[in-house]
């Protein structure tokens, strides 16, 4: 090759390789962060082990890259995630913003909590404090506030007197058409129900109302119906165990009259609901909820808080120091009820906690979908927005549900309220906690937190 031949190669080579870094950076290209050499646990809580960079540009994943790829991408900031582990951001699916005029820079305070903890959403399961919650999650939006997102229930729907202040009382259909129609006038994600002083009758009434226009329903269930009763009403999520327990009982009609004459209450009837526990009848109606769809909201760890709380000493919790007297005193109630009960109740309490435990695992093993969340809030004692949903995760894990299933629970909320967009993929939310430690061999590795991103922004880090 003669010196003019070489000279003209060399030229064209240089001139394409200018020409390729040219198209190399582009607005196509080029993206607000990379978070290098990671391992990712998905949304389903499934991780395949390989290493990956994730690209985020304007608040959505939008590269998944593998190590090995020839493609050309860029960011204008970068972190090294090696040795780490980033999931969907978390969400607890029980809590509660309540307390009044008086609790409100508290609950402000929860926000930034919950980031702290990991926890990027939240399903606000009623309370009174609706319009400042939904305020603020609109803030949270436009990126004025930091805290996660909040998905409500708005005022629960309830009888007449109602025990808990803002909530609807309803006592004919007329009433419930109208509750319903407010609640859609202020936008909620979905109807809570309460038992305090609802009927029977109105119960289902709601949930057949509320389900003919289209609104998710949740909640707690009177006694005085039958679990399927509320599975054939059209119920979407069963709030705590007590109900689950009903409908696996071989006498939850004869229970059910007792209580509808006045014989029997609630607490009175739940020694006698797992002495009469039946599997067969359990089996059946775990099938019946799974083909209705029907999720369980199980939370299990304000059980064990109340449950033990004559053997456990919690005045010397650090996240004491964290709350207002205000909200403090909120605890009293649940704290006076829980030590003062009879030696008797103490234990059936503790018998009803490990019951619990079994009849969980039995949910997953059926395959009801279960949905993680903590019940914290004002009146809860001891239940702390933020690390509840972690003890959450390791009461689901303690009772022989799989790593693996306890994180999925979490996400599964998105299904719940059908929201789009909260999967661990391409166009997904960047709602992300990245872990110094594998959640999948150890679940109290989701407390070992690096980083939370919210909307494509670090927003908290453990640095």
């Amino acid at each position: 090759m003669n010196l003019s031949v070489r000279f003209y190669y060399l030229i064209a080579f240089v001139s394409l390789s200018i020409l390729n870094a040219c198209q190399e950076h582009t607005s196509q290209n080029t993206y607000d962060l990379a978070i290098k050499n990671i391992t990712i646990i998905n949304e389903k809580g499934i991780s395949d082990g390989d290493l990956y960079t994730v690209y985020i540009k304007d608040g959505l994943i939008a590269e998944i890259d593998p190590l090995d790829t020839s493609k050309s991408l860029f960011s204008t900031k970068e972190i090294d995630g090696s040795g780490k582990y980033i999931l969907p951001g978390f969400w607890d699916n029980h809590t509660h913003f309540r307390g009044g005029s008086k609790l409100v820079t508290q609950n402000d305070f929860f926000l930034k909590q919950f980031i702290k903890y990991g926890i990027t959403t939240v399903r606000d399961a009623g309370g009174d404090l609706t319009p400042q919650v939904q305020q603020w999650d609109k803030e949270i939006q436009n990126g004025t506030r930091i805290g996660p997102t909040i998905y409500t229930s708005g005022p629960k729907l309830d009888g007449k007197n109602a025990r808990w202040a803002g909530s609807i009382g309803v006592s004919n259909s007329d009433e419930i058409s109208k509750a319903l129609d407010s609640l859609q006038s202020i936008n909620v994600d979905y109807v809570k129900l309460y038992d305090s002083t609802l009927s029977g009758e109105q119960y289902l009434e709601i949930i057949k109302q509320a389900e003919s226009r289209g609104m998710i329903t949740s909640g707690h269930m009177p006694f005085t119906v039958t679990l399927d009763e509320t599975i054939d009403a059209g119920i979407d999520n069963i709030e705590h165990l007590y109900y689950i327990l009903k409908g696996c009982s071989s006498q939850e009609k004869e229970i059910t009259a007792q209580i509808k004459e006045g014989k029997l209450g609630f607490w009175g009837s739940m020694a006698q609901l797992i002495e009469t526990y039946d599997e067969d009848t359990a089996q059946r109606t775990f099938k019946k909820l799974k083909d209705n769809n029907v999720y369980v909201t199980p939370t299990l760890f304000i059980g064990n808080i109340l449950s033990y709380m004559d053997e456990v000493d919690h005045s010397n919790d650090s996240y004491l120091a964290l709350l207002e007297e205000d909200f403090i005193v909120t605890y009293e109630g649940r704290v006076n009820s829980a030590l003062n009960a009879s030696d008797e109740a103490k234990q059936n309490r503790k018998n009803l906690q490990e019951f619990f435990l079994q009849l969980v695992k039995k949910l997953d093993d059926a395959g009801v979908t279960l949905l993680s969340g903590s019940d914290s809030g004002a009146y809860n004692a001891y239940t702390y927005p933020g690390p509840s949903l972690h003890g959450e995760l390791r009461e689901m894990t303690r009772a022989g549900i799989s790593t693996s299933t306890a994180l999925s629970s979490m996400y599964d909320g998105a299904h719940f309220l059908n929201k789009s967009l909260y999967q661990f993929s391409k166009g997904g939310i960047a709602d992300l906690v990245i872990l110094n430690s594998n959640p999948l061999r150890d679940i109290k590795a989701t407390e070992d937190i690096w980083l939370v991103i919210k909307n494509g922004a670090i927003i908290h880090s453990n640095d």
